[in-house]
């Protein structure tokens, strides 16, 4: 499948649907390893005069090695028949196995990073800040509690987005 780079500026979606509903991956690395998993915390805006993406990772997860080890990520989104797919994604390991290609993704190589032919949407995410969620800065204790049982506290990352790219 092609993909074509549009401007940020024409980017049309809903954040809370397509990251909080439909769900997203979170994808680092390059051809010589790479991991994704599925995400439905997250934003996009405005922060620092630059187009961000949010994301966070769970010291767990496999992927976080290769978001700690790279300048860049991708966030992409995918349509409804895919759902089945993030699932699988969001709740095997790649230390365990080739969970993408258990999927039948194919990896996507753009700007450096990976993606996954079958996405909608990419977009080419340039790490600026991380910092792990700190259990003494809630102020409202319920979200610690409710989300953090067993303290393993999310690392959040910030990034610009650099490069949008949308199949054809």
């Amino acid at each position: 499948m092609a993909f074509k780079e549009i401007s940020i500026h024409d980017l049309q979606l809903n954040p809370f649907d397509k990251i909080g509903r439909d769900w997203a991956l979170l994808t680092a690395g390059d051809a010589s390893g790479s991991n994704t998993m599925t995400v439905s915390w997250g934003g996009l805006g405005v922060l620092w005069n630059r187009n961000v993406a949010t994301v966070y990772v769970r010291p767990q997860r496999y992927t976080k090695q290769f978001i700690d080890a790279a300048d860049r990520f991708t966030l992409s989104f995918y349509s409804p028949e895919h759902k089945r797919a993030l699932g699988v994604l969001g709740s095997k390991s790649g230390r365990d196995g080739d969970k993408v290609a258990e999927v039948g993704f194919t990896p996507l190589y753009l700007d450096g990073t990976c993606a996954y032919e079958q996405a909608q949407l990419v977009l080419v995410c340039r790490k600026l800040y991380a910092d792990e969620i700190k259990p003494g800065s809630f102020i409202d204790r319920t979200c610690d509690t409710a989300n953090y049982p067993e303290h393993d506290y999310h690392t959040m990352y910030i990034a610009e987005v650099e490069k949008v790219y949308v199949s054809e």
